[in-house]
């Protein structure tokens, strides 16, 4: 499992060493902290800028979020205390259309991390080109600590603050860290309410089926994440049985990508979430895995699979693949230098801050970045908003052949620009992304 010596990685990276520092042409582009995602989303976004020739106007409209909205949500506990959470609902962008993004239930939830994530939900839509601008909301919350019916009235009392946010062709939530379709339930059934009783689905993805969801919506995320995998393998000449993969994160996206990537061959020799992970340099069986993971809330202790591990010691084991699908900021410059996987596919939003991304690429490892990589789950998303305004729903057959052909197209268009360009992946997927937003940007005519 040691990394191979002939450096397979994808050639695009192999000149990417000159452009790696960020760009100091701005005032603004500032170096980037690893402990502040939005600095890191700045830093690619100037870069690309740059390279673009894009004017100081256009910098300044796209360096900001739109909107920010802010609201303090009085909740009843079950005790019959009342606490307040504070929440976020940040819209970066509506240049290409109604905003996108998920909601995040997290204790350590804050506006910097919102306006990050939903700045990467502009660039997203972008790079797979489909009509929606960036969006993220969130909740400063633990839902592992709420009762089921805390949560409903938190739920409900978040939709109320953003009731005139939220809309289909506005703003179109979805689930993220620690919400899932019952949530969105929720979201659409409190919303509907508040319009006057009309049922309208089309307000929130990620639904229930009952309610206007997809089908193929909830492994949409970690399909996508291996689609790409698969693609940067057939580029790099090589067959994926036999290649070995850790999975940091063991939620919807990485337990689905594990799964999808045994199912092609590679063996899963670590896992990992919150609670610690596992190794088993003989493969990990992915299906009692998520059994374990269902049945305690999470992998815990007792797990007979492997032998326990640290998320930290799972980033640098020595395995070809590595999918990062925790959270942000978990490759850093301290142990970037140690990773010895020749290829990283992102599956969650901004694991890489930006002062690594030149070690990596000094080192020639291969970044299939997060914008491109764990674009499945939006894709779906749009699929879902297409199919409640047409009141035509897909089978689960032609929403996959959808997503997998859509996502393919986008790697192919950004390893095109990657190789015409000389520079790596992830620098070709902010170009295509800021391009195709810039210019939209300017077909709407000045402020």
């Amino acid at each position: 499992m040691s990394r191979p010596k002939d450096k397979t990685q994808l050639e695009p990276q192999k000149v990417e060493r000159e452009a790696a520092a960020p760009s100091q042409t701005d005032g603004n582009a500032s170096s980037p902290s690893k402990l502040d995602p939005y600095e890191s989303m700045l830093s690619r976004f100037y870069k690309a800028a740059d390279a673009l020739g894009i004017s100081a106007d256009e910098r300044e409209i796209l360096s900001k979020p739109a909107e920010i909205h802010i609201a303090h949500l009085p909740v009843a506990m079950d005790d019959g205390s009342v606490r307040v959470f504070e929440s976020y609902r940040i819209i970066h962008s509506r240049v290409l259309g109604p905003g996108k993004g998920g909601i995040r239930y997290a204790p350590k939830v804050n506006m910097r991390e919102v306006m990050a994530l939903a700045a990467w939900m502009t660039w997203k839509c972008a790079v797979v080109n489909i009509p929606y601008g960036g969006a993220k909301g969130g909740i400063s919350c633990d839902p592992k600590k709420m009762s089921v019916g805390e949560l409903e009235r938190l739920t409900r009392a978040y939709t109320r603050a953003m009731a005139e946010v939220f809309g289909p062709d506005k703003d179109i939530p979805a689930p993220d860290m620690g919400t899932s379709a019952r949530e969105m339930a929720w979201i659409v059934d409190e919303y509907s309410r508040l319009n006057k009783g009309n049922f309208i689905p089309a307000v929130v993805t990620g639904k229930p089926l009952e309610l206007g969801g997809s089908k193929g919506r909830v492994e949409a995320t970690g399909r996508g994440v291996t689609m790409v995998t698969l693609q940067a393998l057939q580029r790099m000449g090589k067959r994926p049985e036999g290649l070995s993969a850790a999975v940091q994160g063991f939620g919807n996206v990485g337990s689905i990508t594990a799964r999808y990537l045994s199912q092609h061959g590679i063996r899963v020799v670590a896992i990992s979430d919150t609670t610690g992970g596992y190794y088993n340099e003989n493969g990990i069986l992915i299906h009692q895995a998520i059994q374990h993971r269902d049945k305690n809330g999470g992998l815990l202790e007792g797990f007979k699979g492997g032998e326990r591990i640290s998320n930290e010691e799972l980033l640098t084991l020595p395995v070809d693949i590595l999918v990062p699908a925790a959270t942000e900021d978990q490759i850093t410059p301290a142990n970037a230098p140690h990773i010895k996987a020749w290829l990283i596919v992102e599956g969650a939003n901004g694991p890489t801050t930006a002062d690594a991304d030149p070690i990596l690429n000094e080192r020639g490892i291969t970044v299939i970045p997060d914008i491109l990589a764990n674009a499945g789950g939006v894709i779906v998303s749009y699929y879902e908003w297409v199919q409640n305004r047409r009141g035509h729903y897909y089978t689960e057959a032609e929403v996959q052949e959808r997503a997998d052909n859509t996502i393919r197209q986008a790697f192919d268009e950004v390893f095109a620009r990657a190789v015409s360009q000389k520079v790596s992946l992830r620098e070709a997927a902010y170009l295509i992304a800021v391009e195709r937003v810039v210019r939209a940007l300017r077909m709407h005519g000045r402020y």
